[in-house]
């Protein structure tokens, strides 16, 4: 089922393979103490943010029915997709020029509709803190 997110009363169903994210505030402090101006973000070729909401996946096609009437037509079917490896409250880097801007009322901020295919690195926060990490 496709995930969803309310933007004041109106509610922003997400399709398809396509993932919801909301940018880090510019001006923002950097973990090495440094604030990065509005300019310097908008020079990026890669963005990041947090993901809000998540499409269905990619559609999956009806297999080939076995019938002897080919012709004849079927029972409309379930739709089915293969999600998406991406979660809601990931944080995500991906192709700024691949992404669609929009903003829905005057103060609610803006969002970037990603494409999945131009997601490029995944970061999760890890739910047991005890499991081994790569740098050990």
């Amino acid at each position: 089922m496709a995930d969803s997110i309310f933007i004041g009363a109106k509610q922003l169903i997400v399709t398809g393979d396509r993932i919801l994210v909301s940018p880090p505030v510019a001006g923002e402090r950097t973990d090495s103490g440094l604030y990065v101006p509005d300019s310097a973000v908008d020079k990026r070729k890669v963005m990041a943010g947090w993901v809000e909401a998540v499409g269905p996946g990619y559609p999956i096609p009806e297999a080939n029915s076995t019938s002897d009437e080919p012709w004849k037509q079927s029972e409309t079917p379930a739709i089915r997709h293969y999600p998406l490896q991406v979660e809601k409250g990931d944080y995500v880097l991906y192709v700024k020029d691949a992404a669609w801007e929009i903003q829905l009322e005057l103060n609610s901020g803006k969002f970037f509709v990603v494409p999945y295919s131009s997601v490029l690195v995944i970061l999760r926060t890890p739910l047991d803190m005890d499991q081994p990490t790569a740098d050990h």
